[in-house]
């Protein structure tokens, strides 16, 4: 049966409360009412009880940023900053501090300059005064809670007490998360760190290094780095976390356990590999649960000690990505599928990491003379989604009964009573009818849908009928709103979803 077009009056504080809560240029609307009687066979899902695991933490969704990458982001002159990268971020975190990491591989290549020492031959960036003064105004600005990267590859505790000093003393000592002790140390024995001037390549470590040496530099370091948390191991290594016990019992002042994931890899991976870059493997179910369950057991140890885990560093593909998959609307499916992944493990946030030039960052900006200009990518569209379906203090809801196929299905409870159930369709081929039943729910539902014309497509995604268009100088959806009610028929909620596409429902009556 097709759905039946009805246009209704729907009163005005209840289609408010329905909609995304992030700030945009709307005007007034009609709504759209559906009522689709389920087809024979048609899967229906069941939203139960709450899940045994944490309600979403504020701050949940943050972004991961090269040191370099943050004036190319904030802005270039002095204490100025880009309002869309402004707005952009406290869209993803509305009414909530987020939280923002700066780190990433150019934790152990920059430095701030220590007068009376010679500049080590792995740095590559300076961290310099107006760098500083452009991160205190962000965190000002944002009232955010901030991860920085320390130097650890250098081997020198005098650099990285000048380089911890100088951050906590740009933001303010409130506004350091954390302080995270090196950058996938895993890594130091096996790739080069700087090259001498004969062509030689040097690492930073030797090839013998391991977990127990990492703890013995952190803790040396440690003794050297001012009073506020610290932060490890920060590895992507499954071999170093399966002895996270002996980490965090070893490691003082340990405030924060951090990880890094990405599912797939651009560099030294076979194209037989199933962990190649391609769309079809990104939304492999291995790409997103598969991806989560390697830090299950993190998490566990983690919260055994009283301490919160992060993965701080999370995205598409490993070596900055890969053009026509982590650029295209496949990535906001997987960035949405995947945060609820994470959620479900038990993870207290997730950073997901962008530098400028890279494949795979969630949006591009461009600081002109004509002004402050932002491009919005596909990814983004699926951390909004998620932003909106799981607000601080939801719980995860439990469902059963299978829609089959490449349907990915979550629901939540946030804390004024609110569900949501949110539905992914990963199928290239034909829409899905997929009914939703709650017990003791019979109101309309409001629907809004994420969608783009393909899922390879680059461009033209809306999220409830809104996008940021093709440029954004606000960092605010444009465009009318779709308000769209679905009635229930025979208790079920009906929702057809076309291929490559992702839909939420939002029941406003509370069980």
């Amino acid at each position: 049966m097709r759905p039946r077009l009805l246009p209704v009056i729907v009163a005005a504080a209840a289609i408010a409360a329905a909609l995304l809560l992030i700030p945009s240029k709307r005007s007034g609307a009609q709504t759209v009412t559906l009522a689709l009687a389920a087809p024979p066979g048609t899967p229906v899902v069941r939203v139960g009880g709450v899940l045994p695991v944490q309600p979403i933490a504020s701050g949940f969704v943050g972004l991961s940023l090269e040191y370099p990458a943050l004036p190319a982001y904030a802005g270039t002159r002095a204490g100025r900053l880009d309002p869309v990268f402004v707005q952009l971020i406290r869209n993803l975190t509305p009414g909530q501090a987020p939280v923002l990491r700066i780190g990433g591989d150019s934790t152990d290549t920059s430095w701030v300059a220590v007068a009376g020492m010679q500049r080590p031959p792995g740095i590559k960036y300076t961290i310099g005064a107006a760098w500083l003064r452009l991160a205190g105004a962000l965190a000002r600005a944002l009232g955010a809670r901030m991860i920085f990267g320390i130097n650890l590859e250098a081997a020198s505790t005098k650099l990285a007490a000048v380089e911890a000093r100088a951050l906590i003393a740009a933001v303010g000592r409130s506004a350091v998360d954390a302080l995270e002790i090196g950058n996938e140390p895993e890594l130091y024995g096996s790739f080069r760190w700087y090259r001498a001037p004969n062509g030689i390549g040097f690492p930073g470590r030797p090839a013998s290094y391991d977990l127990p040496s990492y703890i013995t530099d952190y803790s040396n370091f440690a003794q050297s780095l001012p009073a506020v948390p610290l932060a490890g191991p920060a590895t992507g290594s499954v071999s170093w976390m399966s002895q996270l016990q002996l980490f965090v019992t070893a490691a003082p002042r340990l405030g924060l356990v951090t990880s890094h994931r990405y599912p797939l890899n651009r560099c030294f991976t076979p194209v037989t590999s199933s962990a190649y870059p391609t769309i079809r493997h990104l939304l492999a179910s291995a790409s997103s649960a598969g991806l989560a369950d390697t830090v299950a057991q993190d998490v566990a140890i983690a919260h055994a000690h009283g301490l919160p885990l992060r993965v701080d560093e999370l995205n598409s593909v490993a070596c900055e990505g890969k053009r026509g998959v982590s650029n295209t609307f496949a990535s906001a499916l997987w960035a949405l599928d995947t945060l609820f992944q994470m959620a479900r493990v038990g993870v207290d946030g997730v950073n997901i990491h962008t530098l400028p030039g890279s494949e795979y960052q969630p949006f591009q900006l461009t600081h002109a003379i004509s002004g402050w200009h932002g491009r919005v990518e596909p990814e983004y569209y699926g951390m909004l989604m998620f932003t909106e379906a799981a607000p601080p203090g939801s719980k995860l809801l439990a469902l059963s009964g299978s829609p089959g196929g490449q349907i990915r299905t979550w629901a939540t409870r946030a804390p004024d009573g609110r569900i949501r159930v949110v539905l992914i369709n990963d199928y290239t081929g034909h829409p899905r009818d997929i009914a939703v039943r709650i017990a003791g729910i019979s109101r309309p539902a409001a629907l809004s849908r994420l969608s783009a014309p393909s899922l390879a497509a680059t461009s033209n995604v809306t999220i409830g009928g809104q996008s940021f268009g093709p440029k954004t100088d606000t960092g605010l959806l444009q465009g009318q709103p779709q308000q769209i009610a679905v009635v229930p028929v025979a208790g079920r909620y009906v929702v057809r979803l076309p291929p490559g596409s992702a839909a939420m429902l939002t029941f406003t009556a509370a069980r």
